[in-house]
């Protein structure tokens, strides 16, 4: 098989890195892989942990001055991997390290593989009512804006797995949102999208960071990369509502 690099942004997961780090190697045993962790300067010393963990694991911490954003902090860590192959993944155990090799196992066949919530078999745990309908609007408004996301169903998935040579056609938008996937579809129009599903579960150890500005981001970003087809729904909606007013 061939290197797999796998990219970690890190913000406050002291009680979980370690776990997530043994856990891949366990995972990856007899695989020629690497762990690259992002981490916007930590107050509660991850980046110590790490520090600590590496000589031990295939591990590089890239240490940087402050939270830049979590889509940055993705495409630092492949700038700085050398793997062929590229899992992202978070560091909250809400992402089973145990399902990073088959994805990139589906990777034979697939150009980005996709550890999916809403496909079939997938589902979410723990969360509250108003979080999966964020959640739901989100993945909504993906599928009819973003070209290439209308047949995935999580394209708004922060866990998957894609060939270097997709990534190299990579540049970020919005450099400090939180859903790097999205872009990557967008700009690198992969030919064959694959998702895997898996079960989302709730953290065991620190808090959300999901908060307003982080949604507000995302807006943005889903009209950068869709105001053509917002303009033709905005178009027809006007049209269908002046013909009501005219003839009704």
């Amino acid at each position: 098989m061939r290197k797999v690099s796998i990219i970690i942004p890190t913000y406050n997961e002291r009680g979980n890195i370690e776990v997530v780090v043994k856990r891949l190697a366990e995972s990856f045993k007899g695989v020629d892989y690497e762990i690259v962790v992002v981490d916007d300067n930590s107050p509660d010393g991850t980046a110590e942990v790490v520090e600590a963990l590496s000589t031990s694991y295939p591990l590089r911490l890239i240490k940087r001055p402050a939270r830049l954003g979590l889509t940055s902090a993705i495409y630092d860590g492949f700038r700085a991997s050398r793997g062929d192959y590229v899992v992202v993944m978070d560091a909250d155990l809400q992402h089973p390290p145990e399902l990073a090799p088959k994805l990139v196992e589906r990777l034979r066949d697939c150009d980005v593989v996709i550890a999916s919530r809403y496909t079939k078999g997938g589902r979410v745990e723990s969360w509250s009512l108003v979080r999966r309908v964020i959640s739901a609007l989100a993945v909504i408004a993906t599928r009819l804006l973003v070209p290439g996301c209308s047949r995935i169903h999580d394209p708004v998935s922060g866990y998957f797995a894609t060939k270097r040579e997709v990534l190299e056609n990579w540049r970020p938008i919005e450099p400090r949102g939180y859903k790097a996937l999205v872009e990557i579809i967008a700009q690198t129009k992969p030919s064959v999208v694959c998702e895997e599903p898996y079960t989302f579960r709730g953290r065991e150890r620190g808090a959300s960071k999901l908060s307003y500005r982080q949604i507000l981001s995302y807006a943005r970003l889903l009209v950068i990369l869709g105001w053509k087809r917002l303009l033709i729904y905005a178009t027809s909606l006007a049209i269908i509502l002046t013909l009501l007013y005219i003839y009704v």
